[in-house]
């Protein structure tokens, strides 16, 4: 009888700590509560009490380890859904939305289910949403848009025309898609019959082929990255 009550007494008195900062809880200072009494019952011959004050003392103990996995989900929950919120914030400041529409849009996605999921005290679902939120958005990068727009220049400097412009990196990387170039800026020729005709200052628009994002003026001190149909 000694030995079993030995047992379960030792067995509450050394439940395993999951997180310190959550042990000192309700709960856990009811366990120990009765744990003292069971050991004082025990000490004093009492065996009955002692199992009686042992046994509340192991049922505390279990909710208060319950209330610990329960706080240390919430937290866990509460950092990985603030590094979502953070790189969610980046994402949206270098035009994530524009350039990678559907990686952004699934990692918001799952950022708001995370957010849902915490709201309803469902922890660990609200962390691997997060999770999720943030290996979908880590995927967007920082990217300088190609321009919408080339001024040309006089044939001497820079052999402007459409078939050349057109091969440019930036534009479309193949001269053989100047026709685009033609159809989009046909009405600012003095003669729309002939593409060859374009005069130094003329302002060429550079319309999207392959659904990439263009903006601004080309600029001959910015790297632009190469033209890509999957861009």
């Amino acid at each position: 009888m000694k030995k079993i009550l030995l047992i379960l007494i030792a067995a509450v008195l050394f439940t395993p700590v999951f997180a310190k900062s959550y042990t000192n809880n309700q709960y856990q200072q009811q366990a120990n509560a009765y744990n003292r009494m069971a050991e004082q019952a025990f000490d004093e011959g009492d065996y009955d009490k002692a199992v009686e004050y042992a046994k509340k003392a192991e049922n505390y103990s279990v909710k208060s380890e319950t209330y610990i996995n329960t706080m240390v989900a919430k937290a866990e929950a509460q950092n990985q859904i603030r590094y979502a919120m953070n790189q969610l914030a980046w994402a949206t400041g270098v035009d994530g939305e524009e350039h990678y529409p559907l990686t952004y849009a699934a990692g918001k996605q799952a950022y708001n289910s995370a957010q849902a999921a915490y709201k309803n005290g469902q922890y660990e679902l609200a962390a691997e949403y997060a999770k999720a939120a943030l290996e979908a958005l880590g995927q967007i990068k920082e990217v300088i848009p190609l321009p919408k727009y080339y001024v040309v220049r006089p044939w001497a400097e820079s052999k402007d025309c459409f078939w050349n412009i057109s091969g440019r990196s930036y534009v479309y990387d193949n001269p053989a898609l100047w026709e685009n170039l033609y159809q989009a800026n046909k009405s600012k020729l003095e003669n729309p019959a002939n593409p060859d005709l374009i005069h130094p200052g003329m302002i060429v628009e550079i319309p999207s082929i392959a659904g990439e994002y263009r903006e601004g003026t080309y600029d001959s001190s910015v790297k632009y990255d190469v033209f890509s149909a999957n861009r």
